[in-house]
């Protein structure tokens, strides 16, 4: 027997969840393209955005956009408007939805897309923070997992904060092929996938059932692992059809942006921080269920996995790890840089683990535009003292160097 407080495990403090208080219903979508359209769409019809905003670095597209949807404002009410290069109409934005970047194409893994689109981050989250400090953000664009890992460190958010879309339109795709199979609406079924959003996702077979009735020995005459491999086929099988996928992922995505405006608190399984979850040790994003409400993610949810499906889990964790260490240049100094003041800074960095006499180039980027460049040659701890002098040089009490430069 295990106890409630095994399986829903907290996320964030009492503070962070109660200063979700009065969300005003403004939405930012970053990014116009086929994903963040389907987005905007389906959460204009549901009708439950008050106020949107698009932006992107295709201007004119974006105006294009934005006036297709607001000539349609006597069936969509809303008030609708582009974000200039500044971001300042995203001002105060309840949430943000990240769906810019790099498209993936055809027989392209989603973790191949990983350099292309970190650095498009850096350039996109700093600014949504500097404007929107209570925003919850939302990451879309692919690999998921990793961008929520690089949107978490950027935005030095709570982990409740930020998260990705994750496996939830995987689940979805799963629970409509095994309700086909059984006859009956893919609400029915409860079925979940879990970890990775990509090659390596978690079927959880062994919590499987339809009206609390357990699948799970009947996995063989359900042909599970075909179903399992339609999944993860799914969306390169419609990239191969139609250039890209858009309209299950908008979907998909309104879904959540209704759970948190209405403080649903429905169980959805999203990408969030995993380390301690399942025995995982790497500091990774993965989609465990969650649940999530107007403060973002309150808990998520420990599930009784059978041997192979952690084992699964731990192995897709480690796969994405593998990838983030090399990603040391993220970073993030959640302070304002003034001049010949004393300042304790919180660096949010991955460890970094380099041979003696060693240095490392680490991009920092500060809320509010100016950017950092630091020279390292071993770990730099939370809460160093930082000195900044009147030439614009700050040394760290341990003896490490930060030039500020004014971006």
């Amino acid at each position: 027997m295990c106890s409630l407080e095994d399986v829903f495990l907290p996320v964030g403090s009492s503070t962070e969840h109660a200063s979700a208080e009065g969300r005003t219903h403004k939405v930012t979508i970053i990014g116009v393209g086929g994903v963040g359209m389907a987005c905007a769409y389906s959460m204009l019809n549901k009708g439950i955005v008050g106020h949107l905003v698009l932006a992107d670095v295709q201007q004119e597209r974006l105006q294009g956009e934005v006036l297709d949807l607001q000539h349609a404002g006597l069936f969509l009410p809303c008030h609708i408007e582009a974000a200039s290069q500044d971001y300042s109409e995203t001002k105060n934005s309840d949430i943000c939805i990240i769906t810019a970047g790099a498209r993936q194409n055809p027989g392209e893994s989603r973790l191949s897309l990983v350099d292309r689109n970190v650095a498009i981050f850096k350039q996109i989250v700093p600014k949504i923070v500097a404007l929107s400090p209570d925003v919850i953000i939302i990451v879309v664009s692919n690999p998921a997992d990793i961008l929520a890992y690089i949107t978490w460190k950027l935005s030095g958010l709570p982990s409740n904060r930020v998260f990705g879309s994750g496996t939830f339109l995987d689940s979805s795709r799963f629970r409509t092929l095994i309700a086909k199979k059984l006859n009956v609406s893919p609400t029915s079924v409860h079925g979940w996938i879990i970890g990775e959003h990509g090659d390596s996702s978690v079927p959880v077979w062994s919590g499987l059932s339809v009206a609390g009735v357990s699948l799970s020995e009947a996995k063989d005459a359900l042909d599970c692992e075909a179903i399992h491999k339609t999944v993860v086929r799914a969306a390169y099988e419609v990239i191969k059809l139609k250039g890209y996928t858009n309209w299950a992922i908008g979907a998909a995505v309104c879904s959540l942006v209704q759970c948190i405006l209405r403080n649903e608190r429905r169980v959805v399984p999203i990408s969030t921080l995993v380390k301690d979850i399942h025995d995982v040790s790497e500091e990774v994003f993965m989609s465990v269920p969650c649940v999530l409400g107007h403060s973002g993610i309150i808990a998520t949810l420990r599930q009784n996995l059978s041997e192979n499906e952690e084992t699964q889990f731990q192995n897709a964790a480690k796969s994405l790890w593998d990838v983030q260490r090399a990603l040391v240049s993220v970073a993030v100094l959640n302070v304002k840089l003034t001049f010949g003041v004393n300042l304790y800074v919180k660096l949010c960095i991955a460890e970094l683990k380099v041979d003696d006499g060693v240095q490392v180039a680490v991009d920092v980027y500060i809320n509010n535009n100016v950017a950092v460049e630091l020279d390292v040659d071993a770990y730099v701890s939370e809460g160093s003292p930082l000195t900044v002098n009147d030439a614009g040089i700050a040394v760290v009490a341990t003896g490490y160097v930060f030039r500020a430069v004014k971006t």
